[in-house]
């Protein structure tokens, strides 16, 4: 009952981002780029793989591939994509995927227990993982399908002078992951968010952006509701390409951790109004991020 519970809340939140008006001139202004598509470009469907490594804030050093299939629907003020992603871990269970990023759950020394977890899970540092039943260092190599992602943005303020482009954004995490493969955690979350771009001249932009994730709690483990944001700069070293630097940070789902920081390097080319090819680097700056991760994507309008 609770998976068709959280099916049905996604349907509607689908449907009700879905009564954007359709236009003739639909627009998409992802944080990359901004700027006109042609009338018939309604939809995009793409694919990121990622893949990053590191001990996340635990003992045990684990490896993450995440393979999204992403689908937009683009309106004039805004976009509601659908994400159905495969994902694979190798992990004791201490880590992985929140929102589609590997990020520490549980604490070994066992202060992440609490009320409300349902007392099921003993936690320590020899005590197995509340969500695989895994020993400390047991690495595992799951695999499978993740958690279905429904997320939308409505564009609050056009750019304009010195405006900046505004956005409100919003997304629900459908918990399709197995949590005792080590693939989610078994429970649905919520998010909220807004985000600011501005172009400065012909070649440069600026980032701004954050927002707010309600996490789902699973028995045993009391995770932490999670703020984030990030701050960047990018070049048009051509009209068509972009490279861009972002600085992230996402609060520790577990009390007492570091949060989340890493340096993001990216680079956007758009080979036609139909084509567009993304890269990435993820350098990690604290005990909780990735020590690295790389991604590589490209995406199809029509």
């Amino acid at each position: 009952m609770r998976v068709w519970k959280c099916l049905c809340v996604g349907v509607m939140f689908l449907l009700s981002l879905s009564l954007m008006p359709l236009v003739s001139d639909a627009q998409d202004k992802p944080r990359s780029e901004q700027g006109s598509v042609a009338s018939e470009q309604n939809w995009q469907i793409g694919s990121t793989p990622s893949y990053s490594s590191g001990n996340f804030g635990t003992n045990t050093t684990s490896t993450f591939f995440y393979a999204p299939l992403s689908i937009r629907r683009l309106f004039r003020d805004g976009d509601v994509t659908l994400v159905i992603p495969f994902v694979m871990a190798t992990t004791d269970g201490r880590s992985t995927f929140v929102g589609g990023n590997p990020v520490q759950v549980q604490d070994n020394r066992g202060s992440n227990s609490g009320p409300g977890g349902g007392g099921r899970c003993e936690l320590g540092e020899d005590k197995p993982s509340c969500l695989t039943g895994r020993t400390t260092g047991q690495k595992v190599t799951t695999s499978g399908l993740g958690d279905i992602i429904l997320r939308g943005r409505y564009y609050l303020v056009d750019e304009k002078d010195w405006i900046p482009l505004i956005a409100v954004t919003g997304r629900l995490k459908l918990p399709t992951a197995s949590a005792s493969q080590g693939l989610g955690t078994g429970e649905m979350d919520e998010g909220v968010g807004m985000e600011v771009s501005k172009r400065l001249g012909d070649r440069w932009i600026t980032f701004l952006d954050g927002g707010f994730n309600v996490i789902g709690r699973p028995d045993g483990l009391n995770l932490r509701n999670q703020w984030w944001h990030d701050a960047g700069v990018g070049y048009y070293v051509t009209n068509n390409l972009l490279g861009s630097v972002y600085f992230e940070e996402y609060r520790s789902l577990v009390s007492g951790r570091q949060n989340i920081r890493d340096v993001f390097f990216a680079m956007n080319y758009k080979a036609s109004s139909a084509w567009r090819f993304t890269g990435g680097v993820t350098v990690g700056v604290s005990n909780g991020a990735p020590d690295y991760g790389i991604s590589l994507g490209t995406s199809y309008r029509f």
